[in-house]
């Protein structure tokens, strides 16, 4: 095989290794923190759920504060003081002083990480060949799905057995293995033309390219944020705590199992073959979710979500890295991540205001009616404009010839 189209180099590898890691210590620590603040600081319900999405929000604002530095600075360079400084703020977890400094931590705590996972998706993006990117990307965001499988079962499994101070330990520990992983990968090679300095811009920020397909992703987001928050309520209405503990699990055997084939799917036949029937089945999980009374749909609603959101994802991350030249995949990585974040960052407040009105099963069968309508949101500003400049570019080629 040719060296330029080989996939699983050791870069791309190690790149992966670092997601799963940070990834990891993201899930856990989003199943973990709410209770540590009712435990050791007597947080409320609601100081509590701050605690635990602060750090979404912080994600955010990272990749949009500094992220627009990262070609210019560098890769490897960013890459390895995000994970010093993520290192660093995580020690803070052990100074016990009130709430308002835990939220501080969570949120520094969630800069760096955003940080760190952006400059990751975007060398994946450079080392990933050309032709293969939807296999690769689809390869690569499989070190997420298994950090959002095992980081919340582990954390509600040890939160039960061990301190939470040596639960934060243990999120140090795997900081430190990915500082040594990084250590030894290659930061890829990017021609960046120097630009005179601008005024403020939200092009810096955003590229502009990217956010059609990202408006799909801050939806899709924004309905799945309700299973991150709301199924351990839901499971204890339903009384399937025991069942809701292994949802995660087929959730992410179900991404695990189709990824392969949706990412060649991507490649061969464009996204429209992904991303159709994925927002479908998604639309479907939820509203089977909303009529779960027992172990066997709880679970059913859990792959039909994989297969649904799950490849949303990779997919999106894909057209957002196809649309935008070599110089500008970090941005654009970027903005599909932001939206993202805004989606699972804020949806949890909002859709919290609603519960007052409407019971669990009502609020996921409303879910499902919005996400199936994402199909016409997506035909609206990625199908339609897409296939137009398809056919613009085949024209051309034929005036040419």
């Amino acid at each position: 095989m040719d060296e330029g189209s080989r996939l699983w180099s050791k870069d791309f590898i190690l790149s992966s290794l670092i997601n799963f890691f940070f990834a990891f210590v993201f899930y856990l620590l989003i199943v973990t923190t709410s209770g540590y603040a009712v435990e050791v600081y007597g947080a409320s319900t609601g100081e509590a759920g701050l605690v635990s999405s602060i750090f979404s929000i912080g994600a955010l604002i990272g990749r949009l504060l500094l992220g627009p530095y990262m070609e210019r600075i560098g890769y490897k360079k960013m890459l390895m003081s995000s994970i010093v400084l993520f290192i660093l703020i995580s020690c803070f977890y052990f100074i016990h002083l009130n709430i308002g400094f835990l939220l501080l931590t969570r949120f520094l705590h969630g800069m760096m990480l955003g940080l760190t996972m952006m400059i990751v998706n975007a060398m994946v993006a450079h080392i990933i060949p050309a032709g293969r990117k939807g296999e690769g990307i689809g390869y690569y965001s499989l070190s997420t799905i298994f950090a959002t499988a095992f980081g919340p079962f582990l954390g509600i499994l040890l939160i039960h057995s061990i301190s939470f101070e040596l639960l934060f330990a243990g999120c140090i520990g795997l900081s430190l293995c990915s500082l040594f992983v990084a250590s030894f990968i290659k930061s890829p090679v990017i021609n960046i033309v120097p630009a005179p300095v601008e005024r403020f811009s939200l092009k810096k920020y955003i590229e502009p390219r990217a956010v059609p397909i990202s408006l799909v992703v801050l939806v899709t987001a924004f309905c799945y944020s309700s299973v991150l928050t709301y199924l351990s309520f839901y499971a204890t209405q339903l009384n399937l705590v025991k069942t809701a503990s292994l949802f995660f699990i087929t959730y992410s055997i179900a991404i695990l199992l189709s990824r392969p084939f949706t990412g060649k799917l991507l490649d061969r036949k464009g996204a429209n073959y992904v991303m159709y029937p994925a927002i479908i089945i998604f639309a479907i999980g939820m509203f089977i979710l909303s009529i779960a009374d027992n172990s066997t749909l709880f679970l059913l609603s859990s792959v039909f979500i994989g297969l649904g959101f799950g490849n949303i994802q990779s997919c999106a991350q894909a057209i957002s890295v196809n649309c935008v030249p070599p110089e500008k995949i970090g941005l654009s990585t970027a903005t599909n991540s932001n939206f993202m974040n805004v989606g699972l960052g804020f949806g949890p407040y909002l859709l919290g205001t609603m519960l007052g009105s409407f019971s669990y099963s009502q609020m996921y069968a409303g879910l499902s009616v919005v996400i199936f309508l994402t199909v016409i949101l997506y035909t609206i500003v990625y199908a339609k404009p897409e296939k137009k400049g398809l056919m613009i570019r085949n024209a051309r080629e034929l005036g040419v010839k």
